[in-house]
């Protein structure tokens, strides 16, 4: 799989770093007084600066949430997505959806959580048992 690339506006470039970078673990790559590489699990996130950014948040229902749009994310292993949001958790993080399963029982059921990095942009990690229902529609 070739990786994607994402720029994202943030507001902050030493916020970015700390949540990208500390709490994510996603090590930095190039830079420069206004934007930042990350390696986000082997795809480029930048980070662009944009002071004037004020977040504005849009919404879609989806199995009774309100999920955050636009939004990105990843797609982790189930043993590694748990790990991830107990430490998430343990980290103070605040969810716009709390780490739970989505689609119970259905071809779709998948753990999910979503909360935002400082500048406002939301991200979603998820799982799934069994890896091959990622696009399933049966």
């Amino acid at each position: 799989m070739q990786p994607f690339h994402l720029a994202i506006p943030v507001h902050d470039l030493a916020a970015a770093r700390d949540f990208y970078g500390r709490l994510l673990g996603c090590p930095e790559g190039r830079s420069a007084p206004d934007w930042v590489d990350f390696n986000f699990h082997g795809h480029q996130l930048v980070a662009h600066l944009d002071p004037t950014l004020r977040a504005g948040v849009q919404h879609s229902r989806v199995d009774g949430h309100d999920v955050p749009v636009p939004h990105f994310g990843l797609v982790l292993e189930w043993d590694t997505w748990q790990e991830f949001a107990a430490r998430l958790r343990s980290a103070g993080v605040r969810f716009a959806i709390e780490p739970g399963i989505r689609f119970a029982g259905q071809v779709g059921e998948q753990a999910t959580m979503f909360f935002h990095d400082p500048s406002g942009n939301a991200l979603e990690f998820k799982a799934f048992r069994d890896p091959a229902r990622l696009f399933a529609r049966e």
